[in-house]
This record gives structure tokens, C-alpha cells and sequence, in this order.
């Protein structure tokens, strides 16, 4: 097996859980016939194949198994049906302060956390000082860890999954506790994992942050296999799910317009012409889109709106003077952006088609994602470009 390859083959956990649990003969004894103990599937005929370098999210409800997934993956407990195999050596960061001694200081975890992924003492050391940078703690790593916060400790668990030499990283809600400093040191880190071809296997209840950091999704359903592929797909089967158990109508709030004219297709793609959905912070990229229709030229509306809807960028854009002649042949027309302002984030874009007066003929059913990866250590929602030069010093000219 390859390092970094995954391998699960209908894969089954059962686990035997009782009502009450006994620490002593007498309690046994006490408790003999009064609660039968039941079994409980937490996943069942799971199959995956997970090749080196990819980036798979696993997404579901609670109890839908993505936890007791992550922990067979890991080796932490074996599978009750089938096989799973992992190549490589496994960096998991899969509860607070799993792994971790609380009397043993912060450096003394490092080590034996190391250690027990077969690194020699010379190795851990040359990587030490990053660890400890990375996790903010050059003031506290020779404390007990007991006497760490709950973000210290979850610095130091991330920052030794990361930084040691893992071919697998497994992380099970790392972003649970956290400011958005730290996770934004963590996206960074992360993405320098897959560039070196790690794999990862996250675990999140934030859609924002699978889509940021995965290119596949697998959504859970009752310990069952769902769905498997695009991120993108999963969560979005997943939101329909959730929306139908809720009553609410998972098809959004009605018509998509007249139909008159249609938005057959819109995707981004980067300078060489290759789909994308990532792209760092100031890289140009393609919006391309392609319309059908026999009416009068209509307009083209763009909307950029960040996670929590927030409206970033919008345009409208008059397709008379872009070539649209009505016959029914389409057109295609793309949107260059060579110096794109946004930073940090998930964007959508919206796309909608509108006729004389307004009248909506058509709306992109589902928004195009756009995931922007910081290239510095710039914070906020868009890069700020200028040029600083000396002044008076009362601000006259």
C-alpha cells in the first residue's frame, strides 16, 4: 500500500452499549437481568478508496458514524466487519488533547507524541521550534499541560499532527475551538500539506470549512454510505436532507424565472483553463458563462456574496452590446478578473438572467463557490492595495 493511500472495504462497527455501566462484581451481579445490553451499528458496509494527496470531507449528523470512521482510519479500534488500511504514517488530531500526558509539560508531549510515530529524537527536535511557534506557546511549553487552556491545547494537538511528518492527517472538528487567527494559521498549514501531497481526512459540522479545504465529499447517513464525490454535491445533499427532516422545502423559495431565456452553464476557471474553485489571495481568474434564449437581449446579474450572505460585489451587465442577437444560437461570455481583491474566504457567485422591467427570466440554480486561500499574513475580507508616501505633518498638502 501506498503512504497516504486509504483503504476501506464494507467496513461494520458494532458496539455493545448497556444501560448502566458496572466498575465492581457487585455491580454485575446487581444489574444481571434487569437491562439487557444492546447493540448499537455505528456504521455498516462502508467502502471507500482514498488515494495519496486527496482531500475527502466526511459530513453528516451526529451519530451518523463520521467520528467512528475516522477512529478505524487512525487504528484506534478495528473494524467489527471488513478491513481498513491506511498507508504511511498517521498524524490525527480526533478529540482535545487526545494523546496528550497532563503531567507531562507541553515539550515532554511533543517528544513522546513523536516518538510514538517512530521520529528519532533528532528529528522531533528540528522541528520543535516551528511546532512551538506555530502554537503560540514559547512562554508555556515547559508547563504541565494540565494547566493549559482549551485553544493552548489545541494548538499544541494541531501543530503536532501537522508538523511531524504525517503522510495521512485525520481531524475531527480541529475548528471547534479556536479564534480566527488560529484558524486561519491552520488553513495555511493545511494547504501546505496537500501542495506536499499529504492526505486529509476532515471531520466538520461547518460546510464553509469542508468546502474550503476538501475537493471530495462523503456524507453519512445512519452509518451508512450516503453519497460520495464532489464537496460541493455532498453538502448540498446533505442541507436537502436536513431541510427535508425539517419540513422546509429543499428546493429554495420557487421558480426560476420564465425560462425565456436560460444560463445553461457557469464555472470558474484559472489562467491555464482548468477548472477551479480554490485560488489564492490576487490570483486572476475566469468566470465563464454560457446563455440560450430567443427573446431581446437581456441582463446579466452577478452577484459575490461572502459565507454568511453578506453582499460583496455585484454587477449587471447589458448582453446587447456583448453579441446576444436573439436567434436562439447562444452566446458565451466570460468575466476576467486579473486582480481580484478578495483575501480570505468562501464566496458564491449568483447569476441571474433579467428581462424589460426587471422580469427574472432565469436564476443559476445553484451558486458557483469560490474559496480564497490568504497568501500572506494579511488579515480581513478583501486586500487592501495602495501606496503609502511620506506627508505633511498637520495633513495639509
Amino acid at each position: 500500500m501506498r503512504a497516504g493511500e486509504i483503504s476501506v472495504r464494507h467496513a461494520s462497527r458494532r458496539f455493545v452499549v448497556r444501560a448502566r455501566e458496572t466498575h465492581t462484581l457487585k455491580e454485575l451481579l446487581v444489574a444481571l437481568g434487569r437491562t439487557e445490553p444492546q447493540e448499537v451499528w455505528a456504521l455498516r458496509d462502508v467502502s471507500l478508496a482514498i488515494a495519496p494527496g486527496e482531500s475527502v470531507g466526511l459530513i453528516g449528523r451526529n451519530g451518523s458514524g463520521k467520528s467512528t470512521l475516522l477512529r478505524l482510519i487512525a487504528g484506534i479500534i478495528r473494524p467489527t466487519l471488513g478491513d481498513v488500511a491506511t498507508g504511511g504514517r498517521v498524524g490525527s488530531l480526533l478529540e482535545l488533547g487526545a494523546g496528550f500526558h497532563p503531567d507531562f509539560t507541553g515539550r515532554e508531549n511533543v517528544e513522546l507524541n513523536g516518538a510514538l510515530q517512530g521520529l528519532s529524537r533528532a528529528r522531533i527536535r528540528e522541528r520543535f521550534d516551528e511546532i512551538v511557534a506555530f502554537a503560540e506557546l514559547e512562554d508555556a511549553i515547559d508547563r504541565p499541560v494540565k494547566t493549559y487552556s482549551s485553544g493552548m491545547t489545541m494548538r499544541l494537538g494541531f501543530a503536532i499532527a501537522a508538523f511531524l511528518e504525517a503522510d495521512v492527517l485525520l481531524l475531527d472538528e480541529v475548528f471547534a475551538v479556536g479564534d480566527e487567527s488560529f484558524q486561519r494559521k491552520c488553513f495555511g498549514v493545511i494547504a501546505s500539506f496537500r501542495e506536499r501531497g499529504g492526505t486529509i481526512v476532515f471531520v466538520s459540522h461547518d460546510a464553509s470549512a469542508v468546502e474550503r479545504l476538501c475537493d471530495r465529499g462523503v456524507y453519512l447517513r445512519d452509518g451508512a454510505l450516503a453519497f460520495d464525490g464532489a464537496a460541493h454535491e455532498a453538502i448540498t445533499r446533505y442541507r436537502r436532507a436536513l431541510a427535508a427532516e425539517g419540513g422546509e422545502s429543499a428546493n429554495g423559495s420557487g421558480a426560476a424565472g420564465s425560462g425565456e431565456a436560460r444560463i445553461a452553464s457557469a464555472r470558474l476557471v484559472a489562467t491555464d483553463g482548468a477548472p477551479r474553485d480554490r485560488f489564492l489571495a490576487g490570483e486572476p481568474f475566469r468566470l465563464e458563462v454560457a446563455l440560450t434564449g430567443r427573446v431581446g437581449a437581456p441582463q446579466l446579474h452577478l452577484e459575490i456574496r461572502d459565507a454568511s450572505g453578506l453582499l460583496v460585489a455585484e454587477d449587471l451587465v447589458e448582453t446587447a452590446g456583448l453579441g446576444w442577437d436573439g436567434s436562439g444560437d447562444g452566446l458565451g461570455l466570460h468575466l476576467d478578473v486579473d486582480e481580484p481583491p478578495l483575501q480570505f474566504g468562501r464566496f458564491e457567485l449568483n447569476l441571474a438572467l433579467l428581462g424589460a422591467g426587471g422580469k427574472l427570466l432565469d436564476r443559476l440554480p445553484r451558486p458557483v463557490p469560490l474559496l480564497v486561500y490568504p497568501d500572506d499574513e494579511s488579515r480581513g475580507l478583501v486586500r487592501l492595495e495602495g501606496t503609502w508616501r511620506p506627508g505633511a505633518k498637520d495633513g495639509a498638502k
